[in-house]
C-alpha cells in the first residue's frame, strides 16, 4: 500500500511535464495510476478478509500493514493498515478515482492551460485519501485529513475568475479546517488516555476509555465534530452545494465519493468501539437524520441540476451517518454497503450532469427538454443511477437500502421508532428529488422552449459512465461479490447474524417499508410539482448559512477594529508591543515561583573578557549616541564581532565562526539599505523618549535576572555532557555543534531553512513588489564614461537604448575577460584596486567554502557556515563589478537555490524511510582514496543548507543591492529584467 501511495503523489509532481506533451490526454496516462492501484487491491482482498479486524498491528492474523517509525520521541509512526472498512471506501477512492480522470480527458478542452495543475491536484487528492483511510496512526490519519481539506480549496476555485469559486472555496477551507482543528483536540485526548495515538490500539482498549466516562465522552464528540464538518452534515450542510462552483469531475470524486466519505469513515471506525458514549447517537443518529429530511427537501427546491444533486448527497451522508451511528453489526453491515451503491450511484450522477452541461451549456431543468431522444444512451445509464439512488428494485442502491431497513428494524433503544421514522421519510425524499432530477433532465416539458443546441456525447466520453451504471446493475443481481467485506466489518461489532444482501429477500417488512417509501416519494414529487411556483422559500429560522455569514462579517468589523488599532505603521510600536509582552510573562512567571540566587560569582574567567566587555558597551552607547545612521550600524556590529571574541575565548571556534561570519553579511545588508533611508538619527538626551529607553533597560536586566537564576537552578546534569559520545558513535563526528544541526537536531534545523526560506521571500516580495513597472524615478548627473554618457538624463528612450547596449557589450562580450562588468558603474564608483583583490580572492574564497561545507563534520563549519562565506564572495564581486556583475554571476536564480536546499535537504529524511529506517537516519560510509576517509549521509542534508543560505545571500543582494542601484538609476523593472535576460543569453554580441 505504501507503493501506491507513493507512486500516486510521484504521479502528481509528474503531471505538469505530462500535460505539456499530451495535453488533455495526458488524462488517461494518469488514470492508470488508480486504475493499477485498484487491481493491486483486488488481488489482497483474500489476505484482508481472512485477518481479524480487532487484533493490533504485528499480532497473528492481523490485517495487512506496513509499519516505519517516524517521530519516536513524539510516539508517532508511518503505521498503514488495510482492513475491510479500509478496503471498501479504498475501493471507491481508485476505483471511481480512475474513470473520473478518464473522463477529464474529454471534458476539459484540450489547449487549457490549468489542467496539468488539475490533474495534479486530483491525483494528489487521491492519494491523500489512500493516505486517510490506511493510515494507522491518529495523528498521521490527520495531517492527511487536512491534505485533502486544501487540495479541495485548489479544486473547487479552479475557476479562478469565477469570485463565486473562490468564495465557496474559502468556505470550504474555513469549515472544514475549523472542524479538524475541533477533531484534533479529541484525537489528543483520546491518544493521551489510551497511551498509544494507533488506531488499531485505541480501538483495543476502547472499554476502558468508554470506562472513563466525561473525558472520553467529550473527546469522542469533538471528533465526531470533526466527521460531520467533513461530510457536510447540519450544521455545517451548506459549504457542498456551494461547492459546487467546481467543475463537475471535482464534484464526481470529491463531493460523491472521496472527500466526503472521509466524516463516514472515521464515524464508522469509531462506531464499534465508542457507540456507547453519551453523546454518540445524539451526534450521529440524530444530527444524521435531520440532515437527511434537510437535504432530501432542499433537493426538491432546487433547478440547477448540480444543485439537486448537491443536497441529496448531503442527506444521503446523513443518512449514511445515522446508520453506521447505530452502532450494531447489523447497522455496519448495511452502511457499508449503502457507502459503496452510494459511490457508484451518485459518481455517475454528477458525471451526467457534466455531459449535459458540456454538450448544451446549461443544467437548469426550466431550460432543458428532450435530452432523452437527443441522448439515449445518457439518459439509460442516468436512469439507472437515478434509479438506483431512489431504491428501484435489482439495483444495488434496492440492496442497500433494503439492509438499512432490517437494521433498522433490529433496533432495540428508546429512538428506535423515531430513527425508523425518520430513515422511512428520508427515503421518500430520495425518491421525489430522484425522480426530480431525472424527469428534469432528460423528460420533455409541456412548454414549448427553444430547441438545444446539442450532440450526442462520444462514446469513450459515456465509457465511465457506462461502467458505474454497469457495476451499479451487476452488484444490484450479484450483490454477494461485495457481501464479504461488508460481514468482515460488522464482525468488529459481533457480527450481522443472519442478514446477507440479496437481489430479493422476499416479502418481509424491510420490503414494506421500501414500497412505503416509493409511495410517498411520488407522492412528495406530485406535490412538489404541483405547488412548484419559483418563489422562495419561506422561513421561520435563521439558516445555518446565514448564521456563518453573520459570523464570518462579525470576525471581519472586530479584525477591522483592531487592526486599525494595532497596525499604525510604526516599527517602534510594533517593536515595543513585542518587548512589553516578552518582559511581562516571563518575568512574571519568575517573580512567581522559587528563584534561587548564585552564592559565588565570577566577574571574568579571562582579563580579556574585561576588555572585550568594555568594547562592547562602548559600541551600545555610541550606537544610541550617533548622529548618523552609518555609524549607529557600524557601532551595533562592533557589539556582534565582540560577541564573536567571547565565544572564542570560551573555547566555542563554531559559534565564533558563524557570528562572525553572520554579523558581516549582517553589515553589509545594512549598509546596502542605508542607501534609501534619511542619514541622520535624533540624538541628545533632550530627545530621549524615556518611555522606550525604560523598556529596554527593563527587558535587558529581565533577561539578565532569568539566566542568572537558570544557572543557579541547575540541579541535574548537563545533557550536553552526552553529546560528545552522541556526536562521534551515532552521528560519526567530531564537530559537536555540527553533527548537533545535521543529526541530533535535525527537524530544528530543517525549520529554520524553511523559515530562512519564507523570510528571503518575504523581503524580495516587499522590495520588488512596490515597484510599478514602466516608472522612471528621477534624472541624475551623467558622469563622462559611464554607461549613462550620450544622454542627458535617465528616462528617456535613447539613454535606454544605449544604456542597454552597453551594458550587454560588457557583461556579454566573449573578448572581455572576468569583472569586467565594473566598467559599467560611473568612474568615481570604480576601486582598480578592490577589483584586483576581488580576482584574487574570489575564487580563493568560494573553494574555501565548499571546503568549510564538506569538512564541517569533524571541523568547525558546515553548510551554514559554507553557505555564508559563498555569500561573501558573491558580495565582494557585486562590490567590486555593480548589479551587472552581480547578475553575471548570479546563473542560477536565488529562488531555485533556496527552494532546491530545501528539496535536498527534505530527499536527505526522505531516504531513509524507503530502506526502512526512520526518517532522517544518518549512515556512515567509509573508504580509501589516498588514505583513509568517511562520508557522512547527513553532509547531503549540510548541502541543502549551504544552497538555502546561499540562495539567501544572493536575495538579499538581488533586493537591497541591485534593486536600490536601479532605482538611485532610474530604470524600470521591466528595464532590468531585459538588461539581466541580455547578460545571461548573450543579445547583443
Amino acid at each position: 500500500m505504501l507503493i501506491i501511495l507513493t507512486a500516486l503523489f510521484v504521479t502528481a509532481l509528474l503531471c505538469p511535464l505530462i500535460f505539456r506533451a499530451l495535453k488533455r490526454n495526458g488524462f488517461y496516462v494518469v488514470a492508470v495510476v488508480p486504475a493499477v492501484g485498484f487491481i493491486w487491491l483486488l488481488t489482497r482482498m483474500p489476505a484482508v478478509l481472512s485477518a481479524d479486524n480487532s487484533l493490533a498491528n504485528g499480532a497473528p492474523n492481523a490485517p495487512p500493514s506496513v509499519q516505519m517509525e517516524w517521530i519516536p520521541g513524539l510516539n508517532i509512526a508511518l503505521n498503514f493498515r488495510m482492513d475491510s472498512l479500509a478496503a471498501t471506501i479504498l475501493l471507491l477512492i481508485l476505483g471511481v478515482g480512475a474513470l473520473v480522470l478518464f473522463y477529464c480527458a474529454r471534458y476539459f478542452k484540450n489547449d487549457d492551460p490549468q489542467i496539468g495543475g488539475f490533474a495534479a491536484k486530483m491525483v494528489a487528492f487521491a492519494g491523500a485519501m489512500t493516505g486517510l483511510v490506511t493510515a494507522d496512526d491518529i495523528i498521521i490519519m490527520f495531517i492527511f485529513w487536512e491534505i485533502t481539506s486544501v487540495l479541495s480549496y485548489l479544486l473547487i476555485g479552479f475557476s479562478q475568475a469565477l469570485i463565486t469559486a473562490r468564495r465557496s472555496a474559502m468556505n470550504a477551507l474555513i469549515i472544514t479546517t475549523l472542524g479538524g482543528l475541533v477533531m484534533l483536540a479529541g484525537i489528543l485526548m483520546l491518544g493521551a488516555a489510551a497511551g498509544s495515538y494507533q488506531l488499531s490500539e485505541i480501538m483495543a482498549s476502547a472499554d476502558a476509555l468508554v470506562a472513563l466516562g466525561t473525558f472520553t465522552d467529550v473527546a469522542v464528540a469533538l471528533i465526531i465534530v470533526g466527521a460531520i464538518s467533513k461530510s457536510a452534515l447540519v450544521p455545517f450542510h451548506f459549504w457542498l452545494p456551494g461547492a459546487m462552483a467546481a467543475p463537475t469531475p471535482v464534484s464526481a470524486y470529491l463531493h460523491a465519493a472521496a472527500m466526503v466519505k472521509a466524516g463516514v469513515y472515521l464515524i464508522a471506525r469509531l462506531a464499534p468501539g465508542f457507540a456507547e458514549t453519551a453523546l454518540w447517537a445524539p451526534m450521529t443518529v440524530g444530527i444524521g437524520i435531520l440532515t437527511m429530511l434537510i437535504g432530501g427537501y432542499r433537493a426538491l427546491k432546487q433547478y440547477d441540476l448540480k444543485l439537486i444533486l448537491a443536497f441529496g448527497t448531503v442527506s444521503q451522508l446523513g443518512f449514511i451517518i445515522a446508520v453506521f451511528g447505530f452502532g450494531t453489526p447489523e447497522a455496519a453491515f448495511a452502511a457499508l454497503a449503502m457507502t459503496l451503491a452510494h459511490g457508484l450511484f451518485k459518481a455517475t450522477l454528477f458525471l451526467s450532469v457534466g455531459i449535459i452541461d458540456h454538450n448544451t451549456g446549461t443544467r437548469d431543468i426550466r431550460k432543458l427538454t428532450g435530452l432523452g431522444r437527443a441522448m439515449p444512451i445518457l439518459a439509460t445509464t442516468t436512469g439507472i443511477a437515478a434509479a438506483s439512488m431512489a431504491g428501484v428494485p435489482l439495483l444495488f442502491g434496492f440492496v442497500a437500502k433494503e439492509a438499512v431497513y432490517e437494521a433498522a428494524l433490529h433496533l432495540d433503544t428508546g429512538w428506535s421508532l423515531a430513527a425508523l421514522i425518520g430513515i422511512l421519510l428520508g427515503a421518500a425524499l430520495t425518491m421525489a428529488y430522484s425522480l426530480r432530477f431525472f424527469f428534469g433532465a432528460f423528460g420533455v416539458q409541456k412548454k414549448k422552449l427553444p430547441a438545444l443546441q446539442c450532440k450526442a456525447p462520444t462514446l469513450i466520453f459515456l465509457a465511465p459512465l457506462l461502467v458505474l451504471s454497469a457495476a451499479t446493475l451487476f452488484l444490484g443481481l450479484y450483490p454477494q461479490l461485495v457481501e464479504p467485506l461488508a460481514i468482515h466489518w460488522s464482525a468488529a461489532q459481533g457480527g450481522p447474524g443472519k442478514m446477507h444482501l440479496l437481489p430479493f429477500a422476499g416479502f418481509n417488512a424491510a420490503l414494506g417499508l421500501s414500497a412505503i417509501s416509493v409511495g410517498l416519494g411520488l407522492c412528495f414529487f406530485w406535490l412538489r410539482h404541483r405547488t412548484d411556483t419559483g418563489a422562495p422559500l419561506r422561513r421561520m429560522i435563521t439558516s445555518a448559512e446565514e448564521i456563518y455569514r453573520m459570523s464570518v462579517n462579525v470576525l471581519d468589523k472586530a479584525a477591522i477594529w483592531i487592526t486599525g488599532r494595532t497596525q499604525r505603521g510604526s516599527l517602534s510600536f510594533y517593536l515595543g508591543v513585542i518587548l512589553v509582552v516578552v518582559l511581562v510573562i516571563p518575568l512574571a512567571i519568575a517573580l512567581t515561583v522559587y528563584t534561587p540566587w548564585p552564592s559565588n560569582w565570577i566577574i571574568a574567567d579571562h582579563p580579556a573578557q574585561l576588555l572585550i566587555g568594555a568594547v562592547i558597551i562602548a559600541g551600545a552607547v555610541i550606537a544610541i549616541t550617533a548622529p548618523k545612521r552609518f555609524m549607529a550600524v557600524l557601532m551595533v556590529s562592533v557589539t556582534g564581532y565582540g560577541m564573536v571574541a567571547i565565544f572564542a575565548l570560551q573555547g566555542a571556534p563554531d559559534l565564533a565562526l558563524t557570528q562572525l561570519l553572520v554579523e558581516t553579511i549582517v553589515l553589509v545588508s545594512f549598509v546596502l539599505a542605508l542607501r534609501a533611508l534619511p542619514k541622520r538619527l535624533w540624538v541628545g538626551l533632550t530627545k530621549i523618549k524615556w518611555g522606550r529607553a525604560i523598556l529596554a533597560i527593563s527587558l535587558a536586566l529581565m533577561v539578565v535576572y532569568i539566566a542568572i537564576a537558570m544557572m543557579a537552578a541547575r540541579t541535574e546534569a548537563r545533557i550536553s555532557l552526552a553529546w560528545p559520545d552522541l556526536a562521534y558513535y551515532d552521528g560519526f563526528g567530531k564537530n559537536i555543534v555540527n553533527v548537533a544541526l545535521v543529526d541530533m537536531r535535525v527537524w530544528d534545523t530543517f525549520g529554520e531553512i524553511t523559515v530562512l526560506a519564507a523570510a528571503a521571500t518575504g523581503v524580495a516580495s516587499l522590495i520588488f513588489a512596490g515597484r510599478s513597472f514602466g516608472n522612471r524615478v528621477r534624472a541624475h548627473h551623467v558622469a563622462p564614461g559611464s554607461i549613462d554618457a550620450g544622454s542627458e538624463a535617465i528616462g528617456t528612450k535613447d539613454s535606454k537604448e544605449t544604456e542597454l547596449r552597453i551594458a550587454r557589450r560588457f557583461a556579454s562580450s566573449s573578448n572581455q575577460d572576468w569583472l569586467m562588468a565594473g566598467n559599467t558603474l560611473v568612474a568615481e564608483r570604480r576601486s582598480i584596486i578592490f577589483e584586483v583583490v576581488t580576482r584574487l580572492m574570489f575564487h580563493t574564497v568560494l573553494i574555501m567554502s565548499v571546503y568549510t561545507l564538506l569538512t564541517g563534520h569533524n571541523t568547525p563549519g558546515g553548510g551554514f557556515a559554507g553557505g555564508l562565506i559563498a555569500g561573501l564572495a558573491l558580495t565582494i564581486r557585486y562590490l567590486a563589478g555593480g548589479r551587472v556583475e552581480l547578475s553575471e554571476s548570479m546563473r542560477i536564480a536565488p529562488g531555485m537555490l533556496i527552494g532546491g536546499g530545501i528539496a535536498l535537504a527534505g530527499l536527505a529524511g526522505i531516504v531513509p524511510l524507503l530502506l526502512g529506517d526512520g526518517i532522517f537516519t544518518t549512515y556512515a560510509l567509509e573508504f580509501w582514496f589516498f588514505g583513509e576517509h568517511k562520508f557522512v549521509s547527513s553532509t547531503i542534508f549540510d548541502i541543502g543548507v549551504y544552497l538555502v543560505v546561499l540562495g539567501l545571500v544572493q536575495d538579499v543582494l538581488r533586493s537591497l543591492g541591485s534593486e536600490i542601484d536601479s532605482l538611485s538609476e532610474g530604470r524600470s523593472p521591466v528595464d532590468r529584467h531585459d538588461e539581466i535576460q541580455a547578460s545571461r543569453t548573450g543579445v547583443g554580441r
